[in-house]
């Protein structure tokens, strides 16, 4: 797991982050990036980063950081509060 703000963990088999939000930087995969919506090349079957800790994973995602507050009580709830996310902040 991986531990956020005030010791929040990231839900295992979640992948959220990994999905509901568009990165414009290049994903080894995903040249342009990734619009909102769209998994993450990069995102395995167990909805897991594998560039996690990796120099090659964009930076965006390294800054990203879990918390109650993005990532809800369920992989549905974090999926929609970051989907309504990326729309406030278009």
């Amino acid at each position: 797991m991986l531990v956020g703000d005030a010791g929040f963990q990231c839900r295992v088999g979640c992948g959220a982050c990994c999905i509901a939000p568009s990165i414009g930087s290049p994903i080894p995969g995903m040249p342009a990036g990734k619009p909102a919506g769209v998994a993450c090349v990069q995102l395995d079957e167990h909805y897991r980063c594998r560039l996690f800790g990796q120099p090659e994973r964009p930076l965006v995602c390294g800054q990203f950081k879990a918390e109650a507050s993005m990532c809800g009580s369920s992989r549905e709830e974090a999926l929609e509060v970051i989907r309504v996310l990326e729309e406030q902040t278009r």
